[in-house]
Protein backbone atom coordinates (compact mmCIF):
# COMPACT_ATOMS: atom_id res chain seq x y z
CA UNK A 1 0.00 0.00 0.00
CA UNK A 2 1.48 3.50 -1.08
CA UNK A 3 -0.13 6.53 0.50
CA UNK A 4 0.69 10.07 -1.65
CA UNK A 5 0.54 13.92 -0.87
CA UNK A 6 0.56 16.56 -3.06
CA UNK A 7 1.52 19.97 -1.81
CA UNK A 8 2.61 23.10 -3.80
CA UNK A 9 -0.87 24.04 -5.51
CA UNK A 10 -2.57 27.69 -5.33
CA UNK A 11 -3.41 30.68 -7.20
CA UNK A 12 -0.92 32.10 -9.92
CA UNK A 13 -1.55 34.98 -12.84
CA UNK A 14 -1.17 33.32 -16.28
CA UNK A 15 2.76 33.37 -17.11
CA UNK A 16 3.80 32.55 -13.35
CA UNK A 17 5.21 29.13 -12.30
CA UNK A 18 4.38 26.97 -9.63
CA UNK A 19 6.12 23.61 -8.35
CA UNK A 20 4.32 20.65 -7.53
CA UNK A 21 5.61 17.96 -4.72
CA UNK A 22 4.08 14.42 -3.93
CA UNK A 23 5.56 12.44 -0.97
CA UNK A 24 4.88 9.01 -1.21
CA UNK A 25 5.27 6.51 1.85
CA UNK A 26 4.20 2.91 2.37
CA UNK A 27 6.02 0.15 4.37
CA UNK A 28 6.20 -1.64 1.67
CA UNK A 29 6.83 0.62 -1.13
CA UNK A 30 10.43 1.23 -2.50
CA UNK A 31 9.47 3.93 -4.18
CA UNK A 32 12.86 4.33 -6.28
CA UNK A 33 11.36 1.23 -8.03
CA UNK A 34 8.08 2.72 -9.48
CA UNK A 35 7.42 4.92 -12.47
CA UNK A 36 5.90 8.28 -11.61
CA UNK A 37 3.19 10.23 -12.83
CA UNK A 38 1.04 13.92 -12.54
CA UNK A 39 -2.55 13.81 -14.05
CA UNK A 40 -5.00 16.59 -14.14
CA UNK A 41 -8.75 17.38 -13.78
CA UNK A 42 -10.53 20.61 -14.68
CA UNK A 43 -14.05 20.76 -14.09
CA UNK A 44 -16.18 19.43 -15.95
CA UNK A 45 -13.55 17.74 -18.11
CA UNK A 46 -12.18 13.91 -17.81
CA UNK A 47 -8.78 13.29 -15.79
CA UNK A 48 -5.55 13.59 -17.90
CA UNK A 49 -2.13 12.64 -18.20
CA UNK A 50 0.02 15.52 -17.64
CA UNK A 51 3.63 13.86 -17.15
CA UNK A 52 5.38 10.55 -16.60
CA UNK A 53 9.12 9.53 -15.34
CA UNK A 54 10.64 6.14 -15.18
CA UNK A 55 11.31 4.35 -12.28
CA UNK A 56 14.95 5.25 -13.21
CA UNK A 57 14.35 8.70 -13.96
CA UNK A 58 15.59 8.09 -17.06
CA UNK A 59 13.05 8.75 -19.08
CA UNK A 60 10.33 11.67 -18.83
CA UNK A 61 7.04 12.02 -20.79
CA UNK A 62 4.83 14.38 -21.04
CA UNK A 63 1.40 15.95 -23.04
CA UNK A 64 1.46 17.80 -26.05
CA UNK A 65 0.16 20.53 -24.21
CA UNK A 66 2.82 20.93 -21.22
CA UNK A 67 5.31 20.09 -23.68
CA UNK A 68 8.37 22.76 -23.24
CA UNK A 69 6.52 24.47 -19.87
CA UNK A 70 6.34 21.43 -17.28
CA UNK A 71 9.50 19.64 -16.38
CA UNK A 72 8.72 16.28 -14.01
CA UNK A 73 11.19 15.32 -11.70
CA UNK A 74 12.32 12.82 -8.75
CA UNK A 75 14.31 12.97 -5.78
CA UNK A 76 14.62 8.86 -4.97
CA UNK A 77 16.18 9.75 -1.77
CA UNK A 78 13.05 11.92 -0.43
CA UNK A 79 9.92 9.64 -1.78
CA UNK A 80 9.10 12.93 -3.75
CA UNK A 81 7.70 13.50 -7.13
CA UNK A 82 7.61 17.12 -8.92
CA UNK A 83 5.90 19.13 -11.16
CA UNK A 84 7.53 22.30 -11.81
CA UNK A 85 4.91 24.00 -14.10
CA UNK A 86 6.02 27.40 -16.33
CA UNK A 87 4.63 29.46 -18.05
CA UNK A 88 0.99 28.65 -16.66
CA UNK A 89 -2.03 29.57 -18.63
CA UNK A 90 -5.88 29.52 -17.39
CA UNK A 91 -6.10 26.30 -19.14
CA UNK A 92 -4.06 24.42 -17.33
CA UNK A 93 -6.24 25.20 -14.36
CA UNK A 94 -7.04 21.89 -12.32
CA UNK A 95 -6.95 19.65 -9.89
CA UNK A 96 -3.70 17.80 -10.06
CA UNK A 97 -3.14 14.14 -8.97
CA UNK A 98 0.00 12.37 -8.27
CA UNK A 99 0.05 8.69 -9.81
CA UNK A 100 2.34 5.37 -8.65
CA UNK A 101 2.43 2.35 -11.29
CA UNK A 102 0.85 -0.82 -10.33
CA UNK A 103 4.65 -2.98 -10.81
CA UNK A 104 8.17 -1.88 -10.37
CA UNK A 105 10.79 -1.27 -12.58
CA UNK A 106 8.53 -0.18 -15.82
CA UNK A 107 10.82 1.47 -18.71
CA UNK A 108 8.78 3.25 -21.36
CA UNK A 109 5.89 5.25 -21.43
CA UNK A 110 3.78 2.14 -20.87
CA UNK A 111 2.26 3.45 -17.66
CA UNK A 112 -0.57 1.21 -15.52
CA UNK A 113 -1.31 4.06 -12.51
CA UNK A 114 -2.78 2.32 -9.82
CA UNK A 115 -1.92 4.80 -6.40
CA UNK A 116 -3.81 7.85 -6.09
CA UNK A 117 -3.14 11.03 -4.20
CA UNK A 118 -6.18 13.38 -2.90
CA UNK A 119 -4.47 16.25 -5.64
CA UNK A 120 -4.07 19.90 -5.20
CA UNK A 121 -5.75 22.34 -6.83
CA UNK A 122 -3.84 24.57 -9.17
CA UNK A 123 -5.74 28.03 -10.38
CA UNK A 124 -4.27 30.33 -13.16
CA UNK A 125 -6.00 33.86 -13.25
CA UNK A 126 -5.70 35.16 -17.07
Amino acid sequence: QVQLVESGGGLVQAGGSLRLSCAASGRTFAFGFYAMGWFRQAPGKEREFVAGITWSGGSTYYADSVKGRFTISRDNAKNTVYLQMNSLKPDDTAVYYCAADRAPYRDGKNFDFGSWGQGTQVTVSS
